[in-house]
């Protein structure tokens, strides 16, 4: 077997496993089908802006809550808006883990609060990894000449 079709093997094994493992959900899929020859990059584009935007989100989340007086409705926006952006990427664990925050900032529970941001900032981090190996694959295939397989 060539080592192209090994690394699309690779590839297609990969992506079915963050899938099988609840790290993505079927809108990383969709995703995926909006890319094409006029715009191959746009899932890495898509994704590398979410990383940053995210890494913004967790910042201010971790000094919302750092607050002396904390305030629950913004820490509850930026929760939000970070569960918003990792639905629209596919992340489901992350998505998950800040539906959590809702509860806890109704209630003013600074400490189910806290616990909830260490748990979306390390699903977060697994999420990331995960992606960026899953990339590298991805340009391992290019660079030896083959095309990136769509896995259903």
């Amino acid at each position: 077997m060539s080592s192209v079709l090994q690394l699309q093997r690779q590839f297609i094994d990969y992506t079915t496993s963050l899938h099988n493992e609840g790290y993505l959900d079927n809108q990383f899929t969709e995703l995926q089908k909006l890319q094409d020859e006029s715009n191959p990059d746009f899932v890495t584009e898509v994704v590398s802006m979410y990383f940053e935007d995210s890494d913004k989100l967790l910042n201010n989340l971790t000094t919302a809550l750092q607050q002396r007086n904390v305030d629950y409705k913004q820490v509850d926006a930026h929760a939000h808006q970070f569960k918003g952006s990792s639905s629209s990427i596919g992340a489901k664990r992350v998505t998950n883990v800040c539906a959590h925050f809702k509860g806890f900032c109704e209630a003013k529970n600074l400490d189910g609060c806290l616990r909830c941001l260490q748990q979306v900032k390390q699903e977060y981090i697994f999420f990331r990894n995960k992606l960026e190996a899953l990339f590298r694959l991805e340009q391992q295939i290019l660079q030896a000449g083959g095309s990136v397989p769509m896995v259903e």
